[in-house]
């Protein structure tokens, strides 16, 4: 399997989902603005979202992914049947939990809306209620997004990888076409048109998957639910990997509360356009990665290519570093035009872009830590190991709230973000570490000869953007043709300096461009 093409596919697509988010959130700020009712959609969604992170997503998959491929790559003729065998098991037991746990969420919207919201300082018992209906229009979405994910990771293990990455489109699309067609001047008739699509965008992902499974000759059937030893071991995999994605959303949340506590209005506003600015090339690379390393080590794995898995995972760690290092320095040096670019306009005032610029260089600062959790985690994960991850994760997670607290006076909006940043370099460390002890991993000849100078070639690109920046900055609050034809030109820039270094340094050769080319 070619990892750059693969990666290309997911990556791409998630981008694609990224970009669409930014602009389903401008639709979202013009029909339905600031104030309670967004609040209450916002509240609403966000605890689908933290157990889709929990248990959909990031858990399942790392549980589940490895066991799938060690039966497809049986060598007795039958590894995809048994496969499908293992999923069907798997599907009758998640199913009636799924359908359980969503009744009892139902029934405790109130109290779980509460938590959430801490009583959402409402003015009046009406607007709790609607807050409370929300989440009560929203709760299925757990259910289905989770049957979406036991799909996907099946599709994934066959390496059909852009299926499941382009699901997560859907619900941009939905909310998008929602906003648009079903706005109204009452913004709360117009946030519960949201809370209705974002269900109605699990049950689209859910379909899409069944359609792809088909396709692809996979049929799930519905057992009487059996509690057999693999589905077992499934299960006790499962917890670990969800306490772990328990830390870091626990991480997100607190580090919120104190922004928001402590700190000035608007750091909270600061600290989140900068993280989604972030997010866009670690939806581009880390999930990317992530998705591809998995279920291909795995698979290395089941059939005893134990070179070959650490051949992978070594490619993977110089691809990230490929693709990080440059976005790293661009998202630090250029951090001012980028935000400019694209934020400071209507309320959003150019004091508003110097602070999120300085949080954004903050969080960016740990972004190749953060891809490369997405590289490492996997050589666990494939090996059924997913209590140690965990063990690190939580250490991370005390090293982050003890830096935000150290952090956070002296730094202000800048405190939290260099605090995730620097949690997240303890993580990779201790991972790193861990694999290296137990010989799962080897850094080879060509990533010890490729990393610094790719570190360097990202050091040459920063400085020039550096100089560049004064000439972009007139252009990034113009017109939105020229705030995008300004960012457009400071990307090429900044991406032709950086493949002109990586030769420059000798990261690579005309050879291997040509060898790229034939492949």
């Amino acid at each position: 399997m070619n990892l750059t093409r693969a990666l290309g596919s997911v990556g791409g697509l998630t981008l694609a989902s990224r970009i669409l988010g930014l602009v389903r959130d401008s639709l979202f700020a013009r029909f339905v603005g600031a104030g309670f009712a967004s609040d209450a959609f916002l509240i609403a969604f966000r605890l689908p979202n933290m157990f889709r992170a929990l248990f959909a997503e990031g858990a399942f998959s790392a549980a589940f992914i490895p066991m799938f491929n060690r039966k497809v790559a049986d060598k007795d003729g039958r590894g995809l049947a048994d496969g499908v065998g293992f999923a069907s098991d798997t599907l009758s037991i998640l199913l009636p939990i799924l359908i359980v746990f969503t009744i009892v969420m139902e029934l405790a919207a109130w109290p779980v809306t509460w938590l959430l919201s801490g009583g959402f300082n409402a003015a009046s018992r009406d607007e709790f209620a609607f807050a409370v209906e929300l989440s009560r229009i929203t709760f299925p979405y757990l259910m289905l997004i989770s049957l979406v994910s036991l799909l996907g990771g099946i599709l994934n293990s066959l390496h059909r990888f852009w299926v499941a990455a382009a699901a997560p489109i859907l619900l941009n699309v939905t909310l998008i076409a929602a906003l648009l067609f079903f706005h109204h001047d009452n913004n709360l008739f117009t946030a519960r048109n949201q809370a209705i699509a974002v269900t109605v965008s699990g049950a689209l992902q859910l379909l899409w998957l069944i359609w792809a499974c088909r396709k692809a000759g996979v049929t799930l059937k519905l057992k009487r639910p059996t509690l057999n030893p693999e589905v077992k071991k499934l299960l006790s995999l499962i917890w670990p990997a969800a306490a772990g994605a328990g830390a870091v959303q626990i991480n997100l949340v607190v580090s919120t509360a104190l922004a928001a506590s402590l700190l000035s209005a608007g750091s909270v506003s600061y600290i989140y356009y900068a993280d989604r600015l972030n997010q866009l090339p670690l939806g581009l690379i880390g999930i990317g990665l992530g998705t591809v390393l998995l279920p291909t080590i795995s698979a290395q794995l089941g059939r005893g290519e134990d070179a070959r898995a650490m051949e992978t995972q070594n490619r993977g760690m110089e691809l990230a570093l490929f693709l990080t290092l440059p976005a790293t320095a661009a998202l630090v040096v250029c951090g001012q035009p980028i935000a400019a670019a694209l934020f400071q306009h209507g309320a959003f005032t150019p004091a508003d872009t110097v602070a999120t610029a300085q949080s954004l260089a903050a969080f960016s600062i740990g972004l190749p830590s953060y891809i490369l959790v997405k590289v490492l985690t996997p050589g666990f994960y494939a090996r059924q190991d997913t209590r140690t991850p965990v063990r690190y994760a939580t250490v991370s997670m005390v090293v982050n709230l003890v830096l935000n607290l150290a952090l956070i006076y002296p730094l202000g909006h800048m405190g939290p973000p260099l605090a995730t940043a620097l949690a997240s370099t303890v993580n990779v460390i201790l991972l790193w570490r861990a694999l290296v002890a137990r010989g799962h991993f080897v850094a080879d000849a060509q990533l010890r000869r490729r990393a610094w100078r790719l570190g360097a070639a990202a050091l040459l690109m920063g400085a020039v953007m550096w100089f560049a920046n004064d000439l972009f900055r007139p252009y990034t609050t113009g017109p939105s043709l020229t705030r995008w034809g300004a960012m457009l030109v400071l990307v090429s820039a900044g991406a032709l300096v950086y493949f002109a270094a990586t030769f420059l340094f000798g990261a690579f050769r005309v050879a291997d461009v040509k060898r790229l080319v034939r492949r």
